[in-house]
């Protein structure tokens, strides 16, 4: 009996897109995309919302396979890290994220203050490698967006849980964890702005932006080439969340897909990246 083309293969992983924040609440929380690849197309199943960290790392627990994109960075520039005196010879990015566990919000945003306070105007905050490639931000920004606590909230939980960090860090291969950016895809697709968190800024032209960047995902009219496929009432709540959280882990969840398409080759991480820094997945070298 041959098995349906609406049903993914026996071994083929779930994929995960994960929109993540640094303060999860149940107004805010964390946004988990479900699905899975058939043939070359990304089947939703499900959204999930987590409200607390509690909720986030018993996701983390489930029993792969699974292959996740995380929209936090998983990595401190190397500049800075070395500026602070937490880069040696012996560094690995395990040692790095411990470190991050060992301070608390407070001293990290007085590293990053001190840093800025010795550097001219224009040039204050140290980048990774891939931040200038992909236009993310720095992951010692406190601010707007507070990517630095995203880092310090995220990274460690990932560590703790024994994920695979594909050139990163050796875990438990039936649960692969990648850095994503859903702006990165967000702007190969549109310029225009889709989301806000505040109620008054919610207006119909980011709506209207919404349903064209779902109807580009679900034609596969994007750079990574993978056709979304979904029910209605998924199709709908992507649509109706004007945060854009709900489209953002779609899109992570598609980076998701893009990587493990490219298993064999390193879930398509270049091979020069930087271990300690992370890299984007879908961003070329």
């Amino acid at each position: 009996m041959s098995r349906s083309k609406n049903l993914p293969s026996k071994n083929t992983p779930e994929i995960w897109g994960v929109d993540f924040t640094s303060r999860p609440t149940a107004q805010k929380s964390i946004t988990l995309a479900r699905g899975s690849m058939v043939g070359s197309s990304l089947h939703l199943t499900a959204v999930e919302r987590l409200p607390s960290f509690a909720a986030f790392e018993a996701s983390l627990q489930e029993p792969g396979p699974w292959v996740a994109a995380f929209d936090f960075p998983f990595g401190l520039p190397r500049e800075f890290a070395a500026e602070i005196g937490w880069l040696n010879s012996r560094s690995t990015w395990a040692s790095m994220t411990q470190q991050l566990t060992t301070i608390n919000r407070e001293a990290l945003t007085a590293h990053c203050r001190a840093y800025c306070d010795t550097r001219p105007t224009g040039a204050k905050l140290a980048h990774r490698a891939i931040d200038r490639l992909a236009g993310s931000s720095s992951s010692m920004k406190w601010i707007n967006p507070p990517v630095a606590y995203m880092l310090q909230e995220g990274a460690p939980r990932l560590l703790a849980a024994g994920l695979h960090i594909p050139g990163q860090h050796d875990g438990d291969k039936n649960r692969i964890a990648l850095e994503a950016y859903p702006g990165y895809l967000a702007r190969s697709i549109t310029r225009a702005s889709y989301k806000n968190d505040q109620r008054a800024k919610q207006t119909p032209a980011l709506a209207k932006t919404r349903r064209e960047m779902i109807e580009a995902l679900l034609n596969g009219d994007h750079p990574l080439a993978i056709p979304v496929v979904a029910p209605k009432a998924l199709l709908r709540e992507i649509q109706a969340d004007a945060s854009g959280d709900t489209l953002d882990a779609v899109l992570c969840a598609l980076q998701a897909a893009w990587a493990w398409q490219r298993r064999d080759a390193g879930f398509g991480l270049p091979p020069q990246m930087d271990a300690l820094e992370g890299w984007i997945a879908t961003v070329p070298f």
